[in-house]
């Protein structure tokens, strides 16, 4: 398992014809042991690829994912917002507004995780004024919304201090 998951975690970096085989071929073995799907959901995520973004929004939809299941929840989202800066904090904002929305989406059903969801995007002051800019934005977003939860909006609000 740990070889295979070594590979796969390499292979799905690349760009090879063969990722999205392998990619498919190790859900299909695994697919019945919740855990190891929820690293197979995390290689995706933490891949430094340009189409990184688009594939977590794909996962999000995958029949594996359920947003009522924290593990799930941290294994997609929290990876690609904590493990995967490269992406998460691309120039265009994309990341921060994926999160945003996810955060939104979550709070609902579970105030505490999209709490701690919130986290990466309370760091805005280490990165450049374009990026800070961005964040606060969706910083400022997940305020706005109605029906907020108290959970999210303390760390939301804490973050803009």
């Amino acid at each position: 398992m740990t070889d295979s998951l070594a590979a796969l975690a390499c292979l799905a970096q690349t760009d090879s014809p063969q990722r999205e085989a392998a990619l498919a071929e190790f859900y299909d073995r695994w697919q019945g042991e919740p855990l190891v799907v929820d690293k197979w959901f995390s290689v995706q995520a933490t891949a430094d690829r340009p189409e990184t973004l688009a594939e977590v929004r794909r996962l999000i939809d995958h029949p594996a994912f359920e947003i009522t299941n924290p593990n799930k929840v941290r294994a997609l989202i929290g990876a690609f917002a904590m493990a995967n800066p490269a992406r998460f904090h691309a120039a265009s904002g994309a990341g921060y507004r994926l999160l945003a929305d996810f955060i939104l989406r979550l709070d609902a059903r579970n105030p505490q995780v999209a709490a701690r969801l919130t986290g990466p995007l309370g760091r805005w002051r280490r990165y450049d004024p374009a990026r800070q800019a961005l964040m606060k934005q969706a910083l400022e977003r997940i305020l706005g919304a109605p029906k907020l939860s108290r959970d999210v909006y303390e760390i939301a609000a804490k973050s803009l201090d």
